[in-house]
């Protein structure tokens, strides 16, 4: 069983979170780790649900602020529709992962969480105008 660290940093390589999970398999696509990704920070948000929600892509109907996103009223997310959003985005270039030293550019590139347990997500921000 392998430990995966799921980092956020800035483009400019600025951390903004690290958290472990663990008992994972070996072996796990990029699909399987962002939705992965997504179900942990979804259930953290949903363990008690607020009106605020920091997590990979933005819940719809909600207004990204300085550190995170508001919620127009506290409430639950769903998971799975967080996840397909966040594939979207990943696809569009909304965000990057960077598995050990190199990026991956596949939803169905295969991570071997035993060499590369470090997992780094940039989120892309676009500019005004462009």
């Amino acid at each position: 069983m392998a430990t995966v660290t799921f980092r956020d940093e800035t483009a400019t390589g600025r951390p903004v979170a690290v958290w472990e999970v663990t008992g994972l398999p070996e072996r796990m696509t990029v699909r399987e780790l962002i939705r992965l990704r997504v179900r942990e920070e979804v259930a953290r948000h949903n363990a008690r649900p607020g009106d605020r929600f920091n997590g990979l892509v933005r819940p719809a109907d909600a207004e990204t602020e300085r550190g995170g996103r508001r919620l127009r009223e506290p409430r639950r997310i769903d998971a799975e529709r967080q996840a397909e959003i966040a594939e979207r985005a990943f696809l569009a270039n909304g965000f990057f992962v960077l598995a050990g030293d190199r990026q991956v550019e596949d939803l169905d590139d295969v991570v071997d969480l035993t060499a590369d347990p470090d997992l780094v997500f940039i989120k892309l921000v676009a500019l005004v105008g462009g």
